[in-house]
């Protein structure tokens, strides 16, 4: 019934032959090409987000991002959940609980920061003729999924108040409708980015009212062990009409036709790279939008099933994806949300999200030893933000994951395959988080490979690759480690990206035992509409080998890239003391560079060079 899944766990680990991992990207890319490779997120949306169902009213909201701005949390992106509407109606908002709420989105922007509304995909039927808009002009377009009957409108219940009727996103008229509304919409509440919920669709009626007809469509010989009633349970008749045919045929779709169309209405409406963020997703929604993983628990299981959600999404083509931080249902602890805290900010999709009636779990709520610690972790997040921003570039050209377990990079290495407890961004960054409580260690598997400590730069024993070594993981900290051979673009960090994307650039250049490494960087705008496909955007490739760094410029379209700067370069694994660095064959001073030779990191400071051949010997 759709892709909508929020953190199971296989019951059989996945069985992968030992072809070559080109073989296995080559596999991904002819699939995205298939299907349509993932959208290029905006960079702003990279950053971390914060939401509740649940904010009551405007001053509980000021006072949650209040929070987060005295303990200097990283934070770009704040969300509304239904409470912002009047009576949960969609293209309203609460003009009494949430009055000033216009006015207030206009402040969040001059700080650099970013808002996404939700919308939910069912239009009450029950106001007062003519003082409901979006019903109205759904009437007058013919847009609603219909009864068997081809003619009448199904009516189902959910948020709104009375009956509501459900929009055929499979109808062209239906685009145009939903279209309008989002850009008349814009004119009311200053949007980034739209969150679509509820639609596969939700029918919190289940088929009961007003009942679906007794024929093999609604009742077939075989029932799927999800469902003990019908497959009308929690959604429409399947025997319901849409534009392309019965909803049982296009239940799965429903999410999936929502997704382009709100896309481009999004698009339309900011004049900026569109955020879509749907629940309910089907092969090719990557295209036009991201997911998150659904309504998971404030429990243990559910953080490390995040893991697998996560790692499944990426090879279905939609690499934006996160769970809920520290659980919507349920009361999170301290202990519980704080790991969350350090393993979401490395989800491609960070946001921190929990449901009406539970207790706030912002990471500013918990105080100020919560707040130090989850600040540390998200500051790594944006200072290697350039290189998740690669990552995704990336996938949009070629059809990459973003996020890939380790047996995607160690085809051939069999203890590799039954890991979900640790993943990498692309192939250089290993994650490897705490999921038990009360523990202060992790045992983590090298597979072959050099690797390097993040945090020291010390490079792992040659003696763990190949086996699980016990890593040290005290409630500061989450174990992150940086492979050998690959060099990572970082920026320094700052509370939004509005801001850090002004800071100086570094690299770090994690060498393998042949003491080369590669990498590349792609910049560009940030939010601005086809960049790539219009040229206007910077590549640069980045090799080390023999003591030479060398940058290679494949694409210099972005006339902002000119200003940028690099001010420090660190080099991991390093098997002899540099007496000297010279830039482009001149002298640099030796008080710009300095070796720790029980760390063989060596870190190259004040490097003020835009672009160029750069080489340190």
């Amino acid at each position: 019934m759709g892709i909508r899944t929020w953190g199971y766990r296989p019951h059989e680990t996945p069985v992968c032959t030992n072809e070559a991992r080109e073989g296995f990207g080559m596999f991904l890319e002819q699939n995205r090409g298939a299907i349509g490779r993932p959208h290029m997120p905006a960079y702003w949306s990279l950053g971390f987000q914060l939401s509740r169902w649940g904010y009551g009213n405007i001053d509980v909201l000021k006072e949650t991002v209040n929070r987060m701005h005295r303990y200097d949390i990283p934070y770009d992106v704040q969300h509304l959940d239904i409470d912002y509407m009047e009576r949960r109606l969609d293209f309203t908002y609460d003009k009494e609980n949430f009055a000033g709420l216009p006015e207030y989105l206009q402040e969040l922007k001059k700080a650099g920061m970013h808002n996404i509304i939700i919308l939910d995909p069912f239009i009450t039927k029950d106001e007062e003729p003519g003082t409901y808009r979006p019903y109205d002009l759904g009437e007058e377009m013919g847009v609603w999924v219909n009864n068997s009957d081809g003619v009448t409108p199904a009516v189902g219940q959910a948020w709104p108040p009375g009956d509501s009727v459900f929009p055929d996103y499979t109808n062209p008229r239906t685009v145009e409708w939903w279209t309008q509304l989002c850009l008349e919409f814009k004119n009311v509440l200053d949007y980034d980015g739209i969150w679509i919920d509820m639609n596969e669709p939700s029918n919190f009626l289940q088929g009961q009212f007003p009942g679906c007809a007794d024929n093999d469509i609604n009742n077939p010989p075989y029932i799927p062990s999800i469902s003990d009633r019908s497959l009308a349970q929690k959604t429409l008749c399947p025997d319901s009409k849409t534009y392309l045919g019965e909803h049982y045929n296009t239940h799965s779709l429903f999410g999936w036709s929502q997704t382009a169309p709100t896309f481009h209405a999004a698009q339309q409406a900011t004049g900026k790279r569109a955020f879509v963020l749907s629940r309910s997703t089907f092969v090719g929604s990557g295209k036009h939008g991201g997911h998150w993983l659904g309504d998971n628990f404030s429990q243990w299981k559910d953080m490390h099933y995040s893991i697998i959600g996560m790692l499944e999404f990426n090879l279905f083509g939609i690499p934006y994806i996160g769970a809920d931080i520290c659980g919507f249902n349920y009361n999170t602890t301290y202990e519980l949300c704080l790991r969350w805290m350090q393993l979401g900010s490395f989800y491609p999709f960070s946001r921190n999200h929990n449901a009406e009636g539970n207790m706030e779990q912002d990471p500013a709520f918990f105080g100020e030893e919560f707040a130090k610690i989850s600040r540390a972790t998200l500051r790594i997040r944006y200072s290697l933000l350039p290189y998740l921003y690669t990552l995704f570039f990336e996938s949009h050209v070629h059809g990459n994951t973003v996020v890939r377990s380790l047996m995607h990079e160690f085809t051939s290495d069999q203890q590799s395959r039954g890991i979900d407890t640790a993943f990498l961004w692309g192939p250089a960054f290993m994650v490897a988080p705490v999921l038990e409580e009360g523990a202060r260690s992790v045992d983590v598997y090298f597979p072959e490979a050099t690797w390097f400590d993040y945090y020291t730069g010390y490079k792992v024993p040659s003696a763990w690759r190949g086996t699980y070594a016990t890593v040290a993981a005290p409630l500061n900290k989450i174990p992150l480690f940086i492979r050998g051979g690959y060099i990572l673009p970082e920026q320094a960090p700052a509370t939004t990206t509005t801001k850090s994307r002004l800071n100086p650039f570094g690299l770090i250049i994690a060498l393998n035992e042949q003491g080369e490494a590669s990498g590349s960087l792609f910049w560009d705008d940030g939010d601005s509409i086809d960049t790539i496909e219009n040229e206007n955007y910077f590549l640069a490739k980045y090799t080390y080998g023999a003591g030479n760094l060398k940058t290679e410029i494949l694409k210099n379209g972005y006339r902002g890239a000119d200003s940028l700067r690099y001010n420090k370069i660190t080099i991991l694994g390093l098997k002899l003391k540099p007496h000297a660095v010279t830039l482009n064959g001149r002298a640099i001073r030796r008080d710009a560079f300095s070796y720790e030779l029980n760390g063989v990191r060596a870190a190259l400071r004040d490097y003020e060079k835009s672009r160029g051949h750069g080489k340190s010997q």
